[in-house]
Order: structure tokens, then C-alpha cells, then sequence
């Protein structure tokens, strides 16, 4: 993988039990356990899968799930929950490990290993690509090759890659992001909440605001970043890179400049401390609202 670039975001601390299940899980390995690293493009190692009987299409339930989001009649928490025993493909590709020269000075591929495919998005963070079917694969990069895994263990592929998104089906009809918080709970095998559905989140950071005295009170909704759009242009009420949590602060009349950023700046270190809004919280935006007299 790439080197950090300057100016990227800094890697979060992982959780002590999100590390052990990354270990439990072996890290950055196929479905049957195997690493990515060292891997040759002969022999066995050229298996699509090991799936038996698998034709390569979208599973059900996320087909399903991704319809509901069209109608409106669910949320990306069905999405996500829908990918808790799904079948995905992560894009592996050839990359030249060992090159050799003939007897006429001509170089040639001596061994080529194969590399796990990682993005750059647009807020500098990386991303892995995963696809719900082979086809969707082979139509965004024709010459990488499909490793079809559970989705739990692309969710801890992506972690053991410093990768904080998974991209579901890049540059096809829907582009779905799971955001850090959802990438976490699929490795887990865990249910997500939404940030801004999260009772116990909502009341952690009141509770924490409780002691800004100029807060009135405060009220967590979605992001302007959590909507997205399929290819045609259609809107859909999820999958969006995020921000994904809109936090509007009703403050008292009376604060000039200052006050209002001091009072910012010392509510989001307050929350930054704070070990749920860590591990359920991917990024933020705060509006100011007056608080009715």
C-alpha cells in the first residue's frame, strides 16, 4: 500500500477489542485464511475462490436491502445488516515483485506477487474497494482478480489495511460507503446504529454538554454527507462518505465570537475523550441555533 501522504488524517487508536478480533482473524487473509502476501499467478494460487457453488452474483439481501433504501422504506442500517452473512469479492491485482534480465539485456516479470487494492478518498483517508458480485468487479478493473470473502472478513482486511471505509461497488448503478463506526461492526459481527440514531450516543454528549452552561440543550441528526446518489441520479438516504452526524447546538443569546468558538472548540475536545463517541462517531458537523426564550 501506498505511504501516507502529507496532510492525510492520522490513523485512529483501535479499540482493544476490535485489535483482538483483527488478530483472532489473521488480519489480511482470503476466506480461507491464507495472506495476500507472496501470493504467484500460477498453481492454486490462480482459484478465484473458495466458495463452492457460487455463481458470483449480488447476494439477496443486500439486492433487497439496497431497494428499500430506494423507496424509502429502510435505512443504511439495513444495508449494513444485510452484509452480516453476505459474500463479497475484494479486487487483488499483480504487482512486479522480482524482475530479471535475459541474456540480451531484455527485463521481464520474474515473479509477480499479488497486492490487495486500496483507494485515496477525498478527505485523504483510505478506502477499500469491495464488490457483490464478480461482475461488478471485473467492470471496474477487468484485470484484477476476485477473492470472494465473507463481509466480516473484508470489514478486518480493511482495518489490518489502516483502511477506515469500505466502498461497496465503486463506479457502478449504487455506490454504497460503510462508514469507520460500520466497518468496525461488521468485523465484530455487531449490530450498527447510525451515530444519529443513537440514543446512547445522544445522551453521552448531552451529558457532556450539560457542563457548557450556555448550551440549552442539543439534538443529533443526519449529516449532510450520510445522502448519496446512484448513477441516474436518484437520491438515496444512505451510503454517503459522510459528515454523517449533524449536531445542532441551541445556545443562549449573548456569546460574541469568541465565546461561540471557545464553546465549540471545548465541546468537541470534551467528546473526543469520550470512548462511545470514538468508536461510534465517523465525522461531524455543527450548526448553531438560538435557544427559544
Amino acid at each position: 500500500m501506498a505511504s501516507k501522504e502529507p496532510g492525510a488524517p492520522s490513523p485512529r487508536h483501535l479499540p482493544g477489542h476490535i485489535a483482538a478480533a483483527l488478530a483472532g482473524a489473521g488480519g489480511a487473509t482470503d476466506s480461507a485464511g491464507q495472506p495476500w502476501a507472496g501470493r504467484s499467478l500460477a498453481g492454486d494460487d490462480a482459484k478465484v475462490h473458495n466458495f463452492e457453488d457460487d455463481d458470483g452474483t449480488a447476494d439477496a439481501r443486500y439486492i433487497a436491502a439496497v431497494a428499500a433504501l430506494r423507496e424509502g422504506t429502510a435505512g443504511e442500517a439495513a444495508v449494513i445488516g444485510s452484509l452480516a452473512t453476505a459474500r463479497v469479492f475484494i479486487p487483488i491485482v499483480a504487482q512486479l515483485a522480482e524482475e530479471g534480465e535475459s541474456a540480451h539485456g531484455l527485463h521481464s516479470d520474474k515473479q509477480a506477487d499479488m497486492a490487495l487494492v486500496t483507494l485515496k478518498a477525498a478527505d485523504g483517508r483510505t478506502a477499500l474497494p469491495v464488490f457483490t458480485s464478480a461482475e461488478a468487479l471485473s467492470r471496474w478493473h477487468p484485470e484484477a482478480r476476485p477473492v470472494a470473502v465473507y463481509a466480516a472478513r473484508a470489514a478486518l482486511s480493511a482495518v489490518a489495511e489502516g483502511a477506515e471505509l469500505l466502498v461497496l461497488d465503486p463506479g457502478a448503478d449504487v455506490t454504497f460507503v460503510v462508514r469507520r463506526p460500520g466497518v468496525w461492526a461488521l468485523a465484530q459481527q455487531q449490530d450498527w446504529i447510525p451515530s444519529y440514531l443513537d440514543g446512547e450516543l445522544a445522551a453521552e454528549m448531552g451529558r457532556a454538554a450539560a457542563d457548557f452552561p450556555a448550551v440549552r440543550r442539543i439534538e443529533l441528526l443526519p449529516g449532510r454527507g450520510v445522502a448519496t446518489r446512484t448513477a441516474d441520479g436518484a437520491a438515496l438516504s444512505g451510503g454517503g462518505p459522510g459528515p454523517e452526524l449533524q449536531v445542532v447546538l441551541y445556545i443562549e443569546d449573548g456569546l460574541d465570537a469568541d465565546g461561540v468558538q471557545h464553546l465549540v472548540a471545548g465541546l468537541q475536545a470534551e467528546w473526543s475523550r469520550n470512548v462511545l463517541f470514538g468508536e461510534r462517531v465517523d465525522s461531524i458537523e455543527i450548526k448553531l441555533r438560538r435557544a427559544a426564550q
